[in-house]
């Protein structure tokens, strides 16, 4: 099905680029709005948007504010942050699907960050099932152990320096995922392990029950070569989710054929007949497909 190149407008006024795939055949599950890792743009889920598409779903595609289709003129002078992204763009991104989605169920597939940013939605109260792939806010400590150093190093001290000099990070021109408003990048480097570390106390409850309003389902998968999302990481992302029924799966690269997938292989086209299958029995019908590989 073709998709449709759209716009959303979110509640300060900053619009956002991004695509609608939708499904037409009289049995449709459900609208799915894939959220993006940090420095992702969205064209890289487009192919298993088209394959959900073509599986019975509406899908919603966009770029975070300062990436992609979303990117304003000057980078250098605006100041966007994770929270915004999660406050801001998610909410509206799930307020356009709800719109075209006409009453259908609303779900969500996030990858990395987008795995976590949903819990600052107001309105993330309104999906029903949730879908995470590799979903941390990348706190150092939880990093495995044998990337630590090299991560700390890149993320934690290099890539603030840069965008400290230059008025955003340029992640393009270094091969380092897509360039980054500085206020992404300063977010990044310095979280502490809770979120709210740097909160006032009122500013604090608020953030916390916007995340326990979240009571959907969600199926937390990560991978065995992810330095990212470890079982510590992944563990730590979830505990704001208090109000959500959560299962952690922790696959290996061999159960799909392959030596290693990393954090971002699974959305790679290869994995259609294999890992984006399986995907639709949680999506569609709420069931693991891994069982075997559920861990506390």
């Amino acid at each position: 099905m073709t998709e449709e190149r759209i716009d959303i407008v979110c509640a300060d006024g900053v619009e956002l680029g991004g695509h609608w795939w939708p499904n037409r055949s009289p049995q449709c599950h459900g609208a799915v709005v894939v959220t993006s890792a940090t420095g992702v743009r969205s064209r890289y889920y487009h192919r298993y948007a088209a394959f959900l598409s073509s599986h019975g779903f509406h899908v919603l595609t966009f770029d975070y504010r300062g990436i992609g289709l979303s990117r304003p003129v000057e980078l250098e002078t605006c100041r966007y942050d994770w929270t915004q992204w999660g406050e801001r763009d998610i909410d509206a991104a799930l307020g356009f699907a709800a719109a075209r989605a006409g009453g259908l169920p609303l779900l969500m597939v996030g990858h990395s960050i987008g795995g976590f940013l949903p819990g600052y939605a107001r309105t993330a109260g309104s999906i029903k099932r949730m879908l995470t792939v590799g979903a941390q806010y990348a706190y150092w400590r939880d990093y495995a152990a044998d990337h630590r150093c090299a991560m700390l190093l890149k993320w934690h001290l290099a890539m603030p320096l840069l965008a400290l000099l230059r008025g955003y990070f340029p992640g393009e021109r270094l091969g380092w995922l897509e360039d980054l408003p500085a206020g992404v990048a300063y977010e990044w480097a310095f979280r502490r392990s809770r979120i709210e570390a740097r909160l006032g106390a009122a500013a604090k409850r608020d953030l916390v029950t916007r995340f326990k309003a979240v009571s959907a389902p969600i199926l937390a998968v990560s991978l065995t070569d992810d330095p990212f999302a470890t079982r510590k990481a992944v563990s730590r992302a979830l505990s704001y989710y208090g109000s959500a029924r959560h299962t952690k799966v922790m696959l290996e690269p061999a159960d799909f054929g392959q030596s290693q997938i990393g954090h971002f292989g699974l959305f790679h086209d290869r994995h259609a007949a294999g890992f984006w299958l399986d995907t639709l029995l949680w999506l569609r019908d709420g069931i693991n497909p891994w069982p075997q590989r559920v861990y506390a």
